[in-house]
């Protein structure tokens, strides 16, 4: 795919993140979209069929990105070190995909399981959380892993409301989920 290509696609799925956050995933048509942008719903087509399609195009792309952490951390020793590389890689992947994506995918669960993609994320997010606490984990160490991945995620989906930087968010949530994981000995 092109560079231009991409960077409209970019363009498409972060206008509609935000308007999908901002007036519910339901109320927004793709006209609205398209509107947003400047171009018209034909230009929005080439890269996206559906609002679905959309939705489905950032899911993959938090699916591959955690794909992409598991398979990481499987080929380093279980311990702190890997543990806290974890939770660094995960909170750049989600301050990477943006609050619009986070609070989109908070506020509009029935369409998130609609659509499917919820249950995958789900285990991938347990996987996670198995992978920071290390094998044969008491139930207490993956609550932490689980409690550190959470920080991670509501820094993005539940604290749009203050007047807090992406990266001043991103920092102070990563602190307190490395402090979690601190808690667990592997």
């Amino acid at each position: 795919m092109d560079r231009r290509r991409s960077d409209t696609r970019e363009r498409i799925r972060s206008s509609a993140m935000q308007l999908f956050a901002e007036r519910g995933y339901d109320k927004t048509s793709l006209r609205e979209i398209a509107d947003s942008l400047g171009v018209t719903k034909a230009a929005l087509y080439y890269h996206f069929r559906t609002k679905e399609d959309i939705v489905v195009s950032l899911s993959e792309e938090l699916r591959s990105g955690v794909d992409e952490i598991v398979r990481w951390a499987e080929s380093q020793p279980p311990d702190n070190q890997r543990a806290a590389q974890i939770v660094i890689r995960y909170s750049a992947l989600l301050h990477g995909l943006g609050k619009d994506m986070m609070r989109f995918w908070t506020e509009n669960q029935a369409a998130f399981r609609d659509l499917g993609v919820g249950a995958s994320l789900r285990y991938q997010f347990r996987e996670l959380g198995d992978l920071i606490a290390g094998p044969e984990a008491a139930p207490i160490a993956i609550f932490n892993a689980r409690q550190a991945l959470l920080a991670i995620s509501w820094s993005l989906a539940m604290m749009g409301d203050l007047d807090i930087d992406d990266e001043t968010s991103n920092a102070a949530a990563t602190e307190i989920a490395l402090g979690l994981v601190a808690r667990i000995t592997t």
